[in-house]
């Protein structure tokens, strides 16, 4: 017999599975740019393309899920993971060109990946808990898109390296099993029931709520400070450090998601010992820092130790601000939670693209970019010290809106949610 605990296993399975379709490609840039001879904009394009048709779902899913219930689009979204997976193998060859099937398949699975995205987190949030352990119970969950990502770059670096980078094609063949069990569990596991309409509070309250706009536009860049570092951190550590490919991917990207991970469970298991909103501004300073750390170092362990403890800065942006949204809204429903992962994944889609056009456009002749890349540390010809500064502004951005969003919360007061659903302030 099945119980909410299997539900919550099955969820913490459908975040890996988001790790996987959002780490995999990057892992293999180096691959596509040697194999198909891509520059890093069109690199960076691809994970714009992630992104975005992420940030598209989510706004077609806010319409309908509240309505349709949990387990017919859970089931989809695994359904088009594994598919789009196989097709990264598949589609460069069999396509007009490598690029166009690279695009199609990145399509397929970033639907599925949309889709987790909104379902996953209301699903959980939903589940029998006390109110006041439903963030650390959050950030408990997205620790599990941490440890998805720690086995795609571990586990997908040291296949690499023992098959060769021909056979690259397995690695996503072999990951597409995942979503497949997990789209077994999903048919089975109990799930809890949408917020009716006559209960939910409205989208246009939402927005018409000073609080919820401080929320998404947190969100967004919470979404961009994560993922910039995370999506060029394999190849910053490949060509603008000099560091072998192996090294570079355990060093970067898989210390990068393991510290990220332990924030996230550190707050999962004490977080209802550590306020909220001082705990975000913290990150936000300390991803700011490590920004800076990367780009203005000339040492390259140090870069290396920017990168990995940036995932331990931004480890509770992103389930922070759903629970700070969802102590305030809390009949939002699954609406609220699409609407918040369209900011995010906006942010994640136009994070990495700026820092992939700033680091092309710096290595062009002339500009404010090119001379400010002169006067940075040497980084392999790449220009990605140029693009992560310029990305910069994306952590900073988050200390700033945490505070707005405290101070908006503290002048608030503490009442309950309205008869219509607006708010509930919850303090700084």
């Amino acid at each position: 017999m099945t119980t909410y605990d299997h539900t919550r296993r099955a969820c913490y399975t459908g975040y890996v599975t988001q790790a996987i379709v959002n780490n995999l490609a990057p892992l293999l840039f180096i691959v596509f740019q040697t194999r198909y001879q891509l520059p890093l904009e069109m690199l960076g394009r691809l994970v714009l393309l992630n992104f975005a048709t992420q940030l598209v779902t989510d706004i077609v899913a806010v319409r309908f899920v509240d309505r349709t219930g949990y387990r017919v689009p859970l089931v989809l979204a695994h359904v088009l993971s594994a598919l789009g997976l196989v097709l990264l193998a598949v589609a460069p060859a069999v396509s007009p060109s490598p690029y166009l099937g690279l695009c199609v398949a990145i399509v397929v699975y970033a639907v599925g990946g949309g889709l987790l995205e909104v379902l996953v987190s209301p699903v959980v949030d939903a589940l029998p808990s006390p109110q006041e352990g439903k963030a650390a119970a959050m950030s408990l969950l997205h620790s599990f898109y941490c440890w998805g990502q720690v086995a795609v770059v571990a586990g997908s670096t040291l296949l690499l390296a023992w098959i060769g980078q021909d056979a690259w094609q397995v690695l996503p063949v072999a990951w597409a099993l995942v979503p497949l069990v997990n789209m077994v569990a999903f048919l089975r596991v109990p799930l809890p029931a949408t917020v009716p309409d006559e209960h939910r509070t409205s989208l246009r309250a939402l927005f018409g709520a000073p609080a919820f706009a401080a929320a998404v536009a947190l969100m967004l860049c919470a979404g961009a400070a994560e993922l910039t570092m995370s999506q060029w951190s394999s190849l910053f550590a490949e060509e603008g450090l000099g560091v072998s490919k192996v090294w570079g991917d355990l060093a970067g990207p898989c210390l990068f998601a393991v510290l990220m991970g332990i924030g996230r469970i550190v707050y999962g298991l004490w977080g209802e010992r550590i306020p909220l909103v001082p705990a975000m501004a913290s990150c936000g300073a300390l991803a700011t820092v490590c920004y800076l750390v990367v780009c203005l170092s000339s040492n390259p362990v140090v870069s290396l130790i920017g990168c990995a403890v940036c995932g331990l800065a931004v480890s509770l942006l992103w389930p922070g601000t759903f629970s700070l949204a969802s102590a305030r809204f809390p009949l939002g429903g699954a609406a609220m939670f699409g609407v918040l992962a369209v900011f995010g994944d906006a942010g994640g889609a136009a994070g990495p693209w700026i820092a992939g056009a700033a680091a092309d456009a710096s290595a062009a002749a002339g500009g404010l970019l090119t001379t400010l890349s002169a006067a940075l540390p040497e980084d392999g010809g790449s220009g990605l010290r140029t693009g992560l500064l310029v990305a910069t502004a994306f952590p900073l951005a988050v200390v700033a809106l945490t505070l707005a969003y405290a101070t908006r919360g503290k002048g608030a007061g503490t009442t309950g949610e309205t008869p219509g659903g607006v708010e509930r302030p919850i303090g700084g």
